[in-house]
């Protein structure tokens, strides 16, 4: 008798909890909605549905798999919208098929690529998969390699630019390499020189080149300059002091606010092969163009936070 009371108890609860559960589940469906809607955008689905009819037929040569990249630019969406809160000018500059950005390098860590990437994917009309060209020694990274093979980025060597170019790909170079990205505090925002090979690859295949300058970069992480002795015995190109790094918490970037300005297209013709002096005198022009659209874009903003 005892038993079956107790039986008809639970069964009362359940009847009076069940409801409420299912309240409490629509609305924590409901905000798990409108936080993707914030993070990823209302129509990433429809994003993503575009670029399946280009990357589902065809298998890429490269190992890029959308269902990696489509995750990752959802956990990069996170920085992007919400921890960086990235403001994007200009990417109506973009010309549809086959394009170079070529843009400035910092942050010690390629974060930059990354929100890039993600703007592209996220914020352009249509939505492009922006295919970065990485250094050469990553490759020799376990488990890196693979990852960065499957959400799109190569290594750069000019013959695999070449098969993404003519396949209609977007690319992103950074001709500072590894010198932009192991900048000291100290020379935020000042350009090294650039490299010549993105130059004569794009007067090779015709492609236009987009200026990008990325702000807010350069004051994620504070170096004081690189341990050289560190970098030989990890075997890494460079290795930065980064004091911040010693304090809880400091592995992360600092959350300054990204601005990225997309400038209008250059094209550049003539002989591929041409003299290092001819080929620096259009490089030149790039290098100042982007130069200048880092002038106008600190210029204008009011604070490396917001």
């Amino acid at each position: 008798m005892e038993r079956r009371t107790a039986l008809a108890r639970l069964s009362d609860v359940a009847a009076q909890t069940g409801p409420l559960l299912g309240r409490l589940y629509q609305g924590a469906r409901r905000v798990a909605d409108d936080w993707s809607a914030r993070v990823l955008g209302s129509d990433f689905e429809e994003r993503v549905a575009l670029l399946e009819a280009r990357y589902r037929l065809a298998q890429d040569p490269f190992g890029f798999d959308l269902d990696t990249a489509r995750k990752a630019v959802a956990t990069c969406a996170v920085f992007h919208r919400l921890y960086f809160r990235t403001e994007v000018f200009g990417i109506e500059n973009v010309p549809e098929g086959r394009a170079l950005l070529i843009a400035n390098h910092s942050g010690q860590i390629p974060i930059d690529a990354a929100i890039i990437g993600c703007s592209m994917f996220l914020d352009a009309t249509p939505p492009r998969v922006t295919r970065a060209m990485v250094d050469k020694w990553t490759a020799t990274l376990p488990f890196v390699s693979m990852f960065f093979n499957r959400v799109g980025q190569v290594v750069g060597l000019p013959e695999n630019a070449r098969r993404l170019l003519r396949a209609e790909e977007l690319l992103l170079a950074f001709p500072e390499g590894t010198r932009g990205i192991s900048k000291p505090f100290s020379k935020r925002y000042s350009l090294e020189d650039f490299g010549q090979g993105f130059m004569r690859l794009a007067i090779e295949t015709e492609t236009p080149i987009v200026p990008v300058a990325v702000i807010g970069a350069e004051e994620q992480y504070v170096s004081l300059g690189n341990m050289s002795w560190a970098a030989r015995a990890l075997n890494l190109p460079v290795f930065p002091f980064i004091p911040q790094m010693f304090l809880p918490g400091g592995q992360l970037p600092l959350p300054t606010k990204y601005r990225i300005h997309f400038g209008e297209p250059m094209r550049f013709f003539g002989d591929p092969e041409d003299d290092e002096a001819v080929i620096a005198d259009k490089v030149w022009l790039v290098r100042q163009t982007v130069s200048h659209l880092l002038a106008e874009g600190l210029r204008a903003r009011k604070s490396v936070f917001f």
